[in-house]
């Protein structure tokens, strides 16, 4: 077989993976191409290629999932080949036959083999038909409320709710009785075809303590295939991964040998080439159920890379060539471990609602010896709400958990994000906790400690504002007068005619409002931080000015100190109630009351969508609509006041 030419790679995606992607084509001396909406013109995936080609538009139906306008960008721009990266288009069918039919290379699986796995159900009947163990469930073509409530009933609830097509937790939902059955599916179905362009959903048991333990595979063109040994991915929220790591902890040798032999036949039935992933549910016995298989390269392959020491990518290139894999399952390293943490853009406190806005401070963990960050962002990017709120990814590695657990929880102290919040502080406190030091893993692992995971707001102690105090004066620009520059006026030290010097501040963060007198000697900012000397012991506090907003480190955070004026930031919070707003920037996808109309608290007011998921604003009270604004359809931003209440 002749190699086919390849010297330029197309990336149809954008974010960290793209960024990922285009870091191994340059280290094999490859030209990047990457692809952008209108929003992305200046994302970093673009500022990384050596060209970029504009699809036009904003939102992903616009842009990303346009087949044709990819497929018009490779051929502008000289590429042969073109990487899918995931989500989008990563396991869509038409899309790797398009690219075929264009005579271009399509670095995945055939066709043949999406197809094949492409439909959650299709893929449980081979599945079956290979050997390998499913878990009860209802596969059908029948959609209708009454089929899934009876095979509900004779599945056994609690039930999930499972999008045949894509994943990524969307389309997914676990009822726990009838009375949710309804709503539910309904809410499922509609994530569906928002995401995925296909509504259809399949029903199984839900497994009470699972883990989620996956095998990552790897096929060539000439009948070869390995497994590159597992990851737990066992620690999610909403059905999507939160920490990955590999190899899973406790699992017995006998048992990998039969997960990833399960795995390989599960390929092989497909006729798989390339990078993939098959997910298998692991209960507390040791037996394992096929979930589904994911046909394109995994969110948390950098653990796999970790603990084999194998580029992933560089093997779908030089597989997609027709090279023949380098190795046999008998020289598949396995060597330390390594752990993996998804940083996203959302906020914990409110029901982790995606954010928007820009990215005032950015600073990544320090390089170094079993670290790694996977970014899809800079410091001044913007976050829009068109697209996945994930940032990228911390990746640490040891000689064992442990070690590799240490140096993550390190990389996570240093990291510091500014501007919008963040899942920082939550993944820090699951690494941190002790049922994870002690590998104790299911998928109901945060729920179970959600109590010490999602500690309940607490003021700001005085010890947060007695340094974010003296940071916030010494960061202030200095106001030199041109006509006595040694002016005392000038100075930043308190100092006032014939009485001690005294700095009096009225400040602001996190909705609190403090007023405070520097006197005194004050610590001082030295390179962004400001250094507190007490008792022999010296600290450091990260304080990073952005025009008037001072971002102060503190408990695993940058908070956001502005100066305030108190009188008007009461009048503000009198002038917002009795309205309900939006949490996030989104789309309205249902307005479900009208004026006049009385309702229940609880009762489900306006549906709201962002970064592919939906998210309802309910009733907090008994009452009557007093007024609704926008309708369905329309763009609203964050704190837009949508429903009111008498």
């Amino acid at each position: 077989m002749n190699a086919p030419t390849l010297t330029t790679v197309l990336v149809a995606n954008r974010g960290e993976i793209a960024c990922r992607v285009m870091r191994t084509a340059k280290a094999l001396g490859l030209t990047s191409v990457a692809v952008h909406s209108d929003t992305d013109r200046d994302a970093r995936h673009c500022r990384e290629a050596d060209q970029c080609v504009n699809l036009g538009g904003s939102k992903a139906a616009d842009s990303y999932l346009q087949i044709d306008k990819i497929i018009a960008a490779a051929k502008a721009s000289g590429a042969q080949a073109i990487h899918p990266g995931y989500g989008f288009l990563s396991e869509n069918a038409g899309f790797a036959r398009a690219i075929e039919q264009a005579g271009l290379i399509f670095l995945g699986p055939p066709a043949s083999a999406i197809d094949a796995m492409g439909s959650k159900s299709a893929a449980k009947a081979l599945m079956e038909v290979a050997g390998v163990p499913l878990v009860p469930g209802y596969h059908g073509e029948a959609q209708d409320l009454q089929t899934f409530r009876a095979a509900a009933e004779n599945i056994g609830y609690p039930v999930l709710l499972k999008a045949t097509a894509g994943g990524g937790g969307k389309g997914m939902k676990v009822v726990d009785d009838e009375s949710q059955l309804a709503e539910a599916l309904a809410s499922a179905q509609r994530e569906a075809l928002s995401s995925f362009g296909d509504a259809r959903m399949l029903v199984e048991k839900y497994v009470l303590k699972p883990r989620h333990v996956e095998i990552q595979v790897f096929a060539d063109q000439h009948g070869h295939c390995l497994y590159l040994n597992e990851r737990d991915c066992s620690i999610q929220r909403r059905h999507q991964k939160v920490v990955e790591e590999a190899p899973a902890p406790g699992l017995s040798p006998e048992l990998r040998r039969a997960m990833g032999e399960s795995a390989v036949r599960a390929a092989q039935a497909i006729g798989y080439v390339g990078a993939g992933t098959v997910e298998f549910l692991l209960d507390a016995r040791g037996d394992f159920f096929f979930m589904e298989m994911n046909t394109r390269l995994q969110v948390e392959h950098p653990v796999t890379e970790a603990i084999t020491g194998l580029d992933l990518v560089a093997w779908q290139i030089r597989v997609a060539r027709g090279e023949a894999l380098p190795i046999t399952q008998a020289d598949v390293p396995l060597r330390g471990h390594a752990i993996e943490v998804r940083l996203y853009a959302e906020d914990p406190s409110h029901d982790f609602l995606p954010q928007t806005g820009r990215l005032a401070v950015y600073r990544e963990s320090a390089e170094g010896a079993g670290r790694r960050v996977d970014s899809g962002v800079s410091e001044g990017d913007e976050v829009s709400p068109f697209y996945d709120p994930m940032l990228g990814k911390l990746i640490a590695w040891g000689e064992d958990r442990e070690q590799a657990r240490l140096r993550l929880l390190a990389m996570l102290d240093e990291f510091a994000i500014g501007g919008l919040k963040t899942n920082l502080s939550f993944l820090r406190r699951i690494i941190a906790h002790p049922a994870f030091a002690a590998a104790e893993l299911d998928t109901g692992f945060i729920p179970r400690h959600e109590a010490q995971l999602l500690p309940k707001a607490q003021p700001l102690p005085d010890a947060f504002w007695s340094v974010a105090a003296p940071a916030f004066v010494q960061t202030l620009p200095l106001d030199r007068r041109d006509d006595e520059a040694t002016s005392p006026w000038s100075q930043r030290n308190g100092w006032r005619i014939g009485l001690p010097a005294q700095t009096l501040l009225a400040l602001s963060c996190k909705g609190e409002h403090k007023v405070i007198a520097l006197t005194g000697q004050q610590p001082t900012v030295q390179d962004q931080h400001l250094v507190i000397e007490q008792h022999g012991v010296r600290t450091r506090h990260l304080a990073v000015r952005r025009g008037d907003t001072l971002y102060v480190q503190w408990d695993g955070e940058l908070q956001a100190v502005s100066a305030c004026d108190p009188l008007a930031a009461a009048g503000a919070r009198q002038a917002h109630e009795g309205g309900l707003s939006a949490p996030m920037n989104g789309s309205i996808v249902r307005v479900m009351v009208a004026v006049g109309q009385n309702v229940a608290a609880g009762a489900q007011l306006v549906v709201l969508e962002a970064m592919k998921m939906e998210h309802s604003l309910r009733a907090p009270r008994d009452g009557v609509v007093k007024a609704v604004f926008g309708q369905e359809g329309d763009m609203v931003g964050e704190g837009a006041v949508l429903v009111e209440l008498e």
